[in-house]
């Protein structure tokens, strides 16, 4: 079933796995909600600054940050109130993990682009 994906670090740069999960989640009917301050617009679809700016529902948000700009938007994140977090490989880190899963948050240490090429996502 299509979600709205938030992808934390959403990258305009075409060798970025951000980028690459971007266009896999479009091919596989979800709605991408890119996040970066970077940016206004990606591959034509608006870039928001923070979770905070997206006023909608999302269901995953998929995490393309190192372990140390995650560690800082966790709150935003459990403010965001998504089902999922999605802590591709680099983005692991046990407090974020336990925080979220606190706040009723399931989180998934796993790579997005796997995921939804094994259809697991």
């Amino acid at each position: 079933m299509p979600e709205v994906v938030a992808i934390l670090g959403a990258s305009k740069d075409k060798s970025r796995y951000a980028y690459k999960a971007q266009i896999a989640l479009i091919d596989n009917a979800h709605t991408v909600v890119p996040i970066n301050p970077k940016y206004d617009m990606i591959n034509g679809i608006r870039c928001y600054p923070n979770l905070a700016s997206y006023s909608h529902k999302i269901d995953t948000v998929t995490a393309y940050v190192r372990a140390a700009i995650l560690s800082s938007l966790v709150d935003d994140i459990i403010q965001a109130s998504p089902d999922r977090v999605i802590l591709n490989p680099g983005t692991e880190d046990s407090k974020v993990i336990e925080k979220l899963q606190t706040a009723g948050i399931q989180v998934e240490a796993a790579c997005t682009l796997v995921l939804l090429r094994t259809s697991q996502f």
